[in-house]
């Protein structure tokens, strides 16, 4: 799916050129043990708290004040810390700060990374930690390379950018490490590449894996029996109306919903949505990356919004075989928006915020 917005960093990098299994897991990030089961056995999918997770945006500069205490408020148990990297089309490298430049934004470079882990471990918040590369005027799914040669050279500059993040996941005890998001093309073509890379994540890392394909890529995906998660970035188009109801959007859910479940069991997974929300616009529930091309234009429509995600966890909320996941996104102080928060897919201080409280804090 080809988003243009979704926190890419288009304009800040375009001016630059471009826990093991339940007996083990130890509940210092939370009260309750999350989707625990061991990398060689079934998962144990019964009963649990699910993941209600929020991805946070990586701000441009340090934190103003501390930014848990809101995502706690909210009930949420889990953030995705999400430290970007870049890859021009048609370049075999991996751009990333390593420490040592400052071109990044401050929460997209390691100190930022580490600050914002530090102040959700002081909240109880457990984390996934989920790098990810933008493609300037282009998305991960369609990147490809003409020769092998370059396929090589970009994945090592993939690894050199991936594993010391893995390094950082184990040092400080993440729940969750994700290998990878919506590279389409590659998770296809490649799979022998992410399958030794998982091993050499693994060889670093003795938490939860997962990877993030996108909505039309997680039935592609040959490696899963690696992973300990079955990651789907659920942006599924649902229906076109303006202000769907609630009931109409989960009769909507039903044939996905079925297809995931079929799916969890195929793979002895269960499955996670590493990403999943809504714009605050007209036809929410339609194909989101159609409506980001023109998201300045659309009216705004909170109803829609809230709406689309009461939708989604009324759906899904009572299946064994759904871990949760992490609403895309959260703006910490209201820092790394994009010039339209009234209309991104943040719920901060709308309909859907009130929505997002009766799940997170009422449900386990």
């Amino acid at each position: 799916m080809f988003f243009f917005n979704r926190n890419f960093r288009i304009i800040g990098l375009g001016l630059l050129l471009f826990s093991i299994s339940i007996l083990q897991c130890e509940p210092t990030e939370l009260s309750a043990n999350v989707n625990s089961f061991s990398n060689d056995s079934s998962p144990s999918m019964s009963s649990f708290d699910k993941i209600k997770g929020l991805s946070f945006v990586a701000p441009p500069n340090p934190f103003p004040k501390n930014p848990m205490p809101p995502i706690k408020n909210v009930g949420s148990n889990f953030i995705a810390v999400i430290p970007y990297a870049y890859t021009r089309v048609g370049e075999p490298k991996v751009h990333y700060s390593d420490g040592k430049q400052t071109w990044q934004w401050w929460g997209e470079r390691p100190e930022g990374c580490l600050k914002t882990i530090e102040l959700a471990k002081k909240e109880n918040l457990a984390i996934m930690l989920k790098p990810q590369v933008y493609v300037p005027r282009s998305w991960t799914g369609d990147l490809d390379f003409p020769t092998e040669e370059e396929w090589l050279s970009w994945e090592a500059s993939y690894e050199d950018y991936i594993l010391p993040y893995a390094e950082i996941a184990e040092k400080n005890g993440l729940k969750i490490f994700c290998i990878g998001t919506e590279f389409k093309i590659s998770s296809r073509n490649r799979p022998q590449f992410w399958r030794q890379l998982i091993k050499k994540v693994r060889n670093r890392y003795k938490g939860k894996l997962t990877y993030a394909a996108n909505w039309d890529e997680y039935l592609q995906i040959s490696f899963w029996d690696e992973l300990d998660y079955i990651g789907v970035n659920a942006y599924f188009p649902l229906v076109e109306e303006k202000t769907p109801e609630v009931e109409a959007l989960v009769k909507a859910w039903q044939p996905t919903l079925k297809a995931l479940k079929d799916y969890s069991k195929k793979w002895d997974r269960p499955i996670l949505f590493t990403e999943f929300g809504y714009l605050s616009v007209d036809h929410a529930a339609s194909p989101t990356w159609e409506l980001e091309k023109r998201v300045r234009q659309l009216k705004i429509n909170e109803q829609a919004q809230a709406n689309a995600l009461d939708g989604l966890f009324s759906a899904f909320w009572q299946e064994s075989f759904w871990a949760g996941g992490f609403l895309w996104k959260w703006f910490p102080n209201m820092q790394g928006h994009e010039g339209y928060p009234r209309r991104d897919y943040t719920p901060q201080d709308k309909i859907a915020e009130t929505v997002l409280k009766k799940w997170y804090i009422s449900k386990k």
